[in-house]
């Protein structure tokens, strides 16, 4: 051994590593003696695996149960077509020692529940969540906090997705933004909504850079702030986010303090990805709206205008976040804020006798809200088409947009 610890061939190898002052040989041997874990081999899963690999992280761990299908290839590039109905850990393998026979690989072909999920993340130094629906992204972040491990969040949807570092020392937790799993069958997957293939490359890169600084100790991580891609814009935008003293899993005095399968809170069928996926963008937040909708559960910016204007009564729901809220609101035009995961328990304050106008950021969270209002009872419940961006583009242009 030579070059402080590295080989000759691995000075080649990782040489472009090596050459960056902030790296050099002291971050490329703490690469190799790291570990990370990925949940999901899916379309996060597939570019954190391959860049984490190449970049000689010494032990990588894959936690997935699905087999390989012909649409995984538009976005899963850890895979080909000749692997389509095989085993994608057994594919991922494969793949990975063939990119770097230094990496030792170990999979988990599991569902990842509240019996195993210590004993499978337990003893890892950093782990992606590349997870595909909400009961695994809740269970991976309740985890994670307990033992005590750091995990880089991804989410996608559309054109659009979410990355964070979560249960870092100090830092919040995913359920200080998102403290609730949200009802079955009000988020859009992405089986129903779609996604640009390019997008899970994006996001799950970012995952795996944010995994090797962390292991590296160099940059600034992502912790304690969320940040907003829009690749249809190709936007970026970074928001603050601070630990919450109350939250149920990180606070100063957590009610949560075993772990929970949340099938039961969020419905098997809420959302395509956890283990085997990629992670669809919170609640939906920030999709494109593709005006797909039912005749009559639509009304647009003017005419909300107009209601305003002409001082009809209504009540104005905005289902987005409180980070959301915080950018940009309604509130001056009466807009009360009920997150989307929260509506059946607010709809008991919702008064019968006048019309719901439902609004989140650009409408597919509105969309889902009317239509499990409408399944409800609330037959006059419309979604303010474009939502809180098209009131700024067409109404109000001095709104901050998002």
């Amino acid at each position: 051994m030579n070059g402080g610890g590295l080989s000759r061939e691995e000075l080649i190898r990782y040489g472009r590593h090596v050459s960056i002052p902030e790296v050099g040989m002291e971050g490329q041997r703490r690469l190799r003696a790291s570990s990370v874990l990925i949940v999901g081999a899916g379309g996060l899963g597939s570019p954190a695996a391959l860049y984490l690999a190449a970049a000689g992280v010494g032990r990588l761990g894959l936690v997935d149960h699905d087999r390989v299908e012909l649409s995984n290839l538009q976005r899963q590039v850890l895979y080909d077509t000749d692997s389509v109905g095989t085993p994608k850990l057994a594919s991922a393998r494969t793949r990975l020692a063939g990119l770097n026979p230094d990496v030792a690989v170990e999979t988990f072909e599991a569902h990842l529940d509240s019996g195993n999920a210590f004993e499978i993340l337990e003893g890892w130094d950093f782990v992606i969540d590349g997870s595909d629906n909400f009961p695994t992204r809740y269970l991976v972040n309740d985890a994670c906090v307990m033992l005590g491990t750091p995990f880089a969040y991804g989410a996608i949807l559309r054109f659009e997705g979410q990355a964070s570092v979560f249960a870092a020392p100090d830092g919040p937790c995913y359920r200080c933004l998102f403290r609730d799993p949200p009802p079955p069958d009000l988020v859009p997957n992405c089986a129903e909504a779609g996604v640009l293939g390019v997008l899970p490359g994006i996001v799950g890169s970012i995952q795996a850079n944010e995994a090797i600084k962390w292991l590296a100790g160099i940059g600034k991580p992502l912790a304690g702030r969320l940040l907003l891609i829009d690749a249809l814009r190709m936007e970026f935008r970074s928001l603050d986010i601070a630990p919450d003293p109350e939250c149920v899993v990180c606070g100063a005095e957590p009610s949560v303090t075993e772990l929970i399968d949340y099938e039961r809170f969020c419905g098997e069928t809420a959302g395509e990805m956890a283990t085997g996926g990629e992670g669809e963008a919170e609640d939906g937040a920030g999709t494109e709206d593709t005006g797909d909708t039912m005749e009559d559960v639509d009304i647009d910016v003017h005419e909300l205008k107009r209601r305003i204007d002409a001082g009809e009564r209504f009540q104005l729901i905005d289902v987005r976040e409180d980070y959301e809220w915080a950018i940009c609101n309604l509130e001056g035009a009466g807009a009360r804020l009920v997150p989307l995961a929260t509506l059946p328990a607010a709809v008991e304050s919702f008064d019968a006798a006048e019309p719901l106008i439902i609004h989140c950021r650009s409408g597919p969270r509105g969309d889902r809200a009317v239509e499990y209002l409408r399944a409800v009872g609330f037959d006059h419940a419309v979604n303010l088409a474009g939502g809180i961006l098209a009131w700024a583009e067409e109404i109000d242009p001095a709104m901050p947009q998002y």
